[in-house]
C-alpha cells in the first residue's frame, strides 16, 4: 500500500478508532472539528444512516483539507429492530436499550468515509452480534461499572459485557469496536 503522498487525517477523538487505526501500521494525526450535526434524514434506514452521517462529517473536513490530505471519517449505529440505538443519555435509556438487545441479534454498522480533494469513497459494513439473555444484575453491573455512555448501543464489546454477554458475531469484530479495519485497509489500498 502506497500512501506515501498522503498525510492521513483520522477525523475522530475515539481511542478505539485511534488504536484500530494504529493497528493497520499507518502514520496518522488525528483532527476534529467541534459541533458537526449528526442528524440524519428520517426515511433513511440501515447502512444508509452511517454512510450519510460519516459524509456529513467528510463533507466538513473538505472544505479546509491540503490538496495532499486524506481524511477518514466514520460513524457506528446498534441498529435493532429498525430503531438506531445510539448513545445512551443515561441509565435508564442504557437499560432500556440492553432490554431490546439481550436474548437476541442486534447489527452494528459503521460508515466509513475516505475523503481527498480529489476523491471521496464511502462504504459501509455490518456485523451481526448476539446477546445471551442477560439478567436485570448484570446489565446493571456492566452499566453502573463501566458507565458505557459514550458508546453506541451502550456497550463496548472489548469490555466485561462482551466477555459475558455474547453469544455469536458474524462479521468483523473490530468494526463492532469502532472501525471495519479491514474492509477500510482494501479501500485505501486503491487508494
Amino acid at each position: 500500500m502506497n500512501l506515501s503522498k498522503y498525510r492521513i487525517i483520522l477525523a475522530s477523538n475515539s481511542p478505539r478508532r485511534k488504536e484500530l487505526l494504529g493497528g493497520l501500521g499507518l502514520k496518522f494525526e488525528v483532527r476534529t472539528i467541534p459541533g458537526i450535526d449528526e442528524g440524519y434524514p428520517s426515511d433513511l434506514k440501515g447502512e444508509d444512516i452511517p454512510k450519510y452521517i460519516s459524509g456529513q462529517k467528510a463533507k466538513a473536513y473538505k472544505a479546509t483539507m491540503a490538496d495532499d490530505e486524506l481524511i477518514i471519517t466514520a460513524d457506528t449505529i446498534v441498529y435493532v429492530d429498525g430503531e438506531v440505538l445510539g448513545k445512551p443519555k443515561d441509565e435508564a435509556d442504557a437499560r432500556r436499550m440492553f432490554h431490546l438487545m439481550r436474548g437476541r441479534s442486534h447489527e452494528v454498522i459503521t460508515g466509513v468515509s475516505i475523503v481527498t480533494k480529489d476523491k471521496t469513497v464511502q462504504f459501509a459494513t455490518t456485523t451481526k452480534v448476539t446477546f445471551a439473555n442477560l439478567t436485570d444484575e448484570e446489565i446493571d453491573y456492566y452499566i453502573k461499572n463501566y458507565k458505557p455512555f459514550d458508546k453506541a448501543g451502550a456497550y463496548g464489546i472489548q469490555e466485561w459485557i462482551g466477555y459475558v454477554g455474547i453469544t455469536g458475531i458474524e462479521g468483523s469484530y473490530y468494526n463492532v469496536v469502532g472501525l471495519p479495519v479491514q474492509r477500510l485497509y482494501t479501500e485505501l489500498k486503491k487508494m
